[in-house]
Protein backbone atom coordinates (compact mmCIF):
# COMPACT_ATOMS: atom_id res chain seq x y z
CA UNK A 1 0.00 0.00 0.00
CA UNK A 2 1.39 3.63 -0.47
CA UNK A 3 1.22 6.21 1.94
CA UNK A 4 -0.90 8.92 0.71
CA UNK A 5 -0.53 12.45 1.67
CA UNK A 6 -4.09 13.57 0.99
CA UNK A 7 -6.49 11.83 3.67
CA UNK A 8 -6.37 12.70 7.34
CA UNK A 9 -4.40 9.22 9.03
CA UNK A 10 -5.74 8.92 12.61
CA UNK A 11 -3.87 7.13 14.92
CA UNK A 12 -5.13 5.98 18.10
CA UNK A 13 -4.98 3.33 21.31
CA UNK A 14 -5.66 3.97 24.84
CA UNK A 15 -3.42 6.38 25.58
CA UNK A 16 -2.66 8.64 23.06
CA UNK A 17 -3.83 9.87 19.97
CA UNK A 18 -2.13 11.09 16.92
CA UNK A 19 -4.25 13.31 14.67
CA UNK A 20 -3.16 15.73 11.55
CA UNK A 21 -1.48 18.77 12.94
CA UNK A 22 -3.00 22.41 11.75
CA UNK A 23 -3.30 25.93 12.48
CA UNK A 24 -5.62 25.34 14.97
CA UNK A 25 -3.27 23.55 16.84
CA UNK A 26 -1.22 26.75 17.69
CA UNK A 27 -3.27 27.63 20.89
CA UNK A 28 -2.51 24.17 22.19
CA UNK A 29 1.14 24.03 21.38
CA UNK A 30 2.40 27.42 22.37
CA UNK A 31 2.13 27.41 26.11
CA UNK A 32 5.02 24.53 25.81
CA UNK A 33 7.28 25.97 23.19
CA UNK A 34 7.01 29.47 25.67
CA UNK A 35 7.75 27.70 28.66
CA UNK A 36 10.18 24.69 27.24
CA UNK A 37 12.01 27.21 24.83
CA UNK A 38 15.04 24.44 24.91
CA UNK A 39 12.72 21.47 23.83
CA UNK A 40 14.03 21.61 20.50
CA UNK A 41 17.52 22.23 21.20
CA UNK A 42 18.81 19.43 18.97
CA UNK A 43 16.75 20.78 15.93
CA UNK A 44 17.80 22.83 12.99
CA UNK A 45 14.39 24.37 13.73
CA UNK A 46 14.09 27.76 15.83
CA UNK A 47 11.66 27.56 18.89
CA UNK A 48 11.08 29.43 22.05
CA UNK A 49 8.20 32.00 21.02
CA UNK A 50 5.12 32.16 19.14
CA UNK A 51 6.83 33.44 15.60
CA UNK A 52 9.18 30.44 15.74
CA UNK A 53 6.52 28.17 16.68
CA UNK A 54 4.90 29.26 13.77
CA UNK A 55 7.14 28.93 11.24
CA UNK A 56 7.50 25.18 12.84
CA UNK A 57 4.09 24.52 12.15
CA UNK A 58 3.75 26.25 8.84
CA UNK A 59 6.67 24.38 7.63
CA UNK A 60 5.44 21.22 8.35
CA UNK A 61 2.56 21.88 6.80
CA UNK A 62 3.68 22.54 3.60
CA UNK A 63 5.67 19.89 3.77
CA UNK A 64 2.53 17.91 3.65
CA UNK A 65 1.19 19.86 1.22
CA UNK A 66 4.56 19.19 -0.90
CA UNK A 67 3.87 15.42 -0.12
CA UNK A 68 7.52 15.76 1.79
CA UNK A 69 6.02 15.15 5.38
CA UNK A 70 2.73 14.13 7.50
CA UNK A 71 3.13 16.11 10.71
CA UNK A 72 0.86 14.75 13.53
CA UNK A 73 -0.02 16.78 16.47
CA UNK A 74 0.62 14.32 19.78
CA UNK A 75 -2.88 14.00 22.03
CA UNK A 76 -2.57 12.87 25.71
CA UNK A 77 -5.66 11.25 26.90
CA UNK A 78 -4.77 10.68 30.20
CA UNK A 79 -4.46 14.26 30.67
CA UNK A 80 -7.14 15.86 27.82
CA UNK A 81 -4.25 17.80 26.15
CA UNK A 82 -2.18 18.04 23.09
CA UNK A 83 1.18 17.94 24.34
CA UNK A 84 3.62 17.96 21.27
CA UNK A 85 4.15 16.71 17.44
CA UNK A 86 5.76 13.89 15.68
CA UNK A 87 5.77 13.14 12.16
CA UNK A 88 6.42 10.73 9.19
CA UNK A 89 8.77 11.73 6.65
CA UNK A 90 10.79 10.87 3.49
CA UNK A 91 8.55 8.62 2.52
CA UNK A 92 9.51 6.22 -0.70
CA UNK A 93 6.44 4.73 -1.89
CA UNK A 94 8.91 2.71 -4.71
CA UNK A 95 11.61 1.63 -1.80
CA UNK A 96 9.10 0.97 0.86
CA UNK A 97 10.69 3.45 3.36
CA UNK A 98 9.68 5.37 5.63
CA UNK A 99 10.98 8.18 8.45
CA UNK A 100 9.88 9.16 11.75
CA UNK A 101 10.81 12.03 13.42
CA UNK A 102 10.62 16.02 14.07
CA UNK A 103 9.33 14.50 17.53
CA UNK A 104 8.87 16.98 20.85
CA UNK A 105 6.45 16.49 23.38
CA UNK A 106 6.01 18.36 26.68
CA UNK A 107 8.68 17.49 29.02
CA UNK A 108 6.13 16.65 31.54
CA UNK A 109 4.92 13.89 29.87
CA UNK A 110 8.59 12.64 28.91
CA UNK A 111 9.49 8.92 30.46
CA UNK A 112 5.82 8.12 30.92
CA UNK A 113 5.51 5.76 28.12
CA UNK A 114 3.51 8.37 26.00
CA UNK A 115 5.99 8.53 23.19
CA UNK A 116 6.86 4.58 23.35
CA UNK A 117 2.65 4.55 22.51
CA UNK A 118 3.16 6.85 19.59
CA UNK A 119 5.88 5.46 18.37
CA UNK A 120 3.94 1.93 18.68
CA UNK A 121 0.80 3.10 16.88
CA UNK A 122 3.40 5.01 13.87
CA UNK A 123 5.26 1.50 13.58
CA UNK A 124 2.72 -0.51 13.27
CA UNK A 125 1.09 1.89 10.48
CA UNK A 126 4.20 1.36 8.68
CA UNK A 127 4.73 -2.16 8.99
CA UNK A 128 1.22 -3.78 9.22
CA UNK A 129 -0.75 -1.21 7.26
CA UNK A 130 1.45 0.00 4.92
CA UNK A 131 3.40 -3.04 4.31
CA UNK A 132 6.51 -1.12 4.31
CA UNK A 133 9.95 -2.51 4.40
CA UNK A 134 12.14 -0.30 5.92
CA UNK A 135 11.58 2.78 9.05
CA UNK A 136 14.60 5.36 9.39
CA UNK A 137 15.19 7.66 12.55
CA UNK A 138 18.04 10.62 13.14
CA UNK A 139 18.99 12.77 15.39
CA UNK A 140 21.85 15.08 16.21
CA UNK A 141 24.71 12.79 17.12
CA UNK A 142 25.19 15.37 20.50
CA UNK A 143 21.50 14.07 21.33
CA UNK A 144 21.64 11.33 23.79
CA UNK A 145 18.58 11.64 25.18
CA UNK A 146 17.20 10.62 21.34
CA UNK A 147 19.65 8.12 20.72
CA UNK A 148 18.82 6.04 23.45
CA UNK A 149 15.08 6.68 22.78
CA UNK A 150 15.91 5.03 19.55
CA UNK A 151 17.72 2.08 20.97
CA UNK A 152 14.96 1.71 23.76
CA UNK A 153 12.38 1.38 21.05
CA UNK A 154 14.38 -2.04 18.80
CA UNK A 155 16.21 0.63 16.45
CA UNK A 156 19.89 -0.48 15.03
CA UNK A 157 22.17 2.65 14.85
CA UNK A 158 23.87 2.58 11.23
CA UNK A 159 26.41 5.39 10.87
CA UNK A 160 27.34 9.01 11.38
CA UNK A 161 27.06 11.77 8.83
CA UNK A 162 29.23 13.70 9.63
CA UNK A 163 28.91 17.42 9.20
CA UNK A 164 25.27 16.71 7.69
CA UNK A 165 22.77 19.41 9.02
CA UNK A 166 23.16 23.40 8.93
CA UNK A 167 21.81 24.54 12.50
CA UNK A 168 20.14 27.65 13.49
CA UNK A 169 22.66 29.00 15.47
CA UNK A 170 25.26 28.05 12.02
CA UNK A 171 26.63 24.84 13.83
CA UNK A 172 27.02 22.34 11.58
CA UNK A 173 25.59 19.03 13.50
CA UNK A 174 26.47 15.05 12.73
CA UNK A 175 23.39 13.33 12.28
CA UNK A 176 23.31 9.30 13.21
CA UNK A 177 20.65 7.08 11.65
CA UNK A 178 19.07 4.49 13.02
CA UNK A 179 16.24 1.85 11.73
CA UNK A 180 13.79 -0.91 12.33
CA UNK A 181 13.51 -3.65 9.77
CA UNK A 182 10.08 -5.26 8.48
CA UNK A 183 11.21 -8.71 9.23
CA UNK A 184 12.52 -7.35 12.53
CA UNK A 185 9.33 -6.11 13.75
CA UNK A 186 7.36 -8.85 14.72
CA UNK A 187 10.45 -9.45 17.67
CA UNK A 188 10.14 -5.85 18.90
CA UNK A 189 6.82 -6.07 18.80
CA UNK A 190 6.68 -8.37 21.29
CA UNK A 191 9.68 -7.68 23.46
CA UNK A 192 9.23 -3.70 23.20
CA UNK A 193 5.43 -2.86 22.93
CA UNK A 194 3.95 -5.64 24.30
CA UNK A 195 1.74 -3.33 27.31
CA UNK A 196 0.36 -1.82 23.95
CA UNK A 197 -0.86 -5.08 22.42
Amino acid sequence: MEFDFEPDIVLENERVRLEPLTEDHLPHLLPIALTQPDLLEYSPSRFGDEESLKSYMGSALIGRALEERYPFVIYDKPTQRYVGSTSFGNVSNTNLRIEIGWTWIDEQLQRTGLNRANKFLMLRYAFETLEFERVEFKADSRNEKSRRAMEAIGATYEGTLRSHTLMSDGFRRSTVYYSILKEEWPEIKERVFVNQL
